[in-house]
């Protein structure tokens, strides 16, 4: 039961973080959102390692961290690409098929199938994720499903990598992940001669974006180490219920009944997966 909790947990705050990054991306680019709100979720990890007296890792979680941080990279950067060039209400939950799908077929192949019942859950998931991405007839311009398949593969292999940490190990390679990412981005922009400030930036948004995305992952991790990767993945992908109700509400993009279905049978896939 707290690995369900704890993977709910960084459902809800992926869901509205991805929100909230989604509505910043809109304002000053991906590329600036992410270094932004990285800068937030790096700084509360490190304080959270400090606080809480966290060994340093040996040198195989500080290379997990590394690669999770380039995984979850791409995935960020590809998911707010299409949250900019289509629709957050589609790009979120078709880039979650993919990323609860890599890690569970990973499961599957290293370990063992889950019971017949969570299998069903795992079925209605897959279903409520494919009935979220169903695109509204009346809705205009790109969907954004290319960049929501290739941000689902890098979230993918970024919960394969980061669910490989031992119990013990948390805030440090989750820093250092961030601080990869970091480093990357600024890369980028020094490589074009960009400012690493962009004009007027959504303080709070970002703010709540990194915040968040830290809390995510603590989660995620903790997740992982009370309970099983391929059932934390299902269930943290579900977090796209409450990006697509938040679309819904805040910037008015249209829930079709299709999309309501998908919320009930989000919420019925969750019950079958933790019993």
């Amino acid at each position: 039961m707290a690995a369900i909790l704890y993977a709910l947990s960084a459902a809800l705050s992926w869901g509205v973080g991805d929100f909230s990054s989604g509505l910043a991306a809109r304002r000053v680019g991906p590329a600036h959102t992410l270094l932004l709100s990285f800068y937030v979720g790096a700084f509360s990890l490190l304080v959270l390692a400090i606080a809480t007296n966290e060994p340093f890792p040996a040198s195989r979680e500080l290379w997990l961290g590394a690669l999770a941080g380039f995984a979850g990279l791409a995935g960020f950067f590809a998911m707010l690409h299409g949250f900019t060039v289509g629709r957050i209400s589609i790009v979120s939950p078709v880039s979650a098929l993919l990323a609860a799908a890599v890690p569970v077929l990973f499961t599957a192949l290293v370990d063992s199938l889950p019971k017949p019942l969570q299998l069903f859950g795992f079925s209605l998931a897959f279903l409520s994720i494919w009935l979220l991405s169903r695109r509204n007839e009346k809705a205009t311009g790109p969907s954004g499903v290319l960049p929501a398949l290739l941000a689902g593969f890098g979230f993918g292999l970024f919960f394969i990598l980061i669910g490989q940490l031992p119990a013990g190990s948390l805030f440090w390679p989750l820093a250092v992940g961030r601080l990869v990412a970091i480093g990357l981005l600024a890369t980028y922009f020094v490589s074009r001669r960009q400012t690493l400030w962009p004009p007027a930036p959504p303080l709070a948004l970002l703010a709540l974006a990194g915040v968040l995305d830290a809390l995510g992952n603590l989660f995620f991790v903790l997740s992982v180490q009370a309970g099983r990767l391929d059932i934390t993945s299902v269930l943290v992908s579900l977090g796209p219920a409450v990006t697509v109700l938040l679309a819904r509400v805040i910037v008015k993009e249209t829930l079709t009944r299709w999309q309501v279905a998908g919320v009930l049978l989000a919420i019925t896939a969750t019950v079958l997966v933790s019993l």
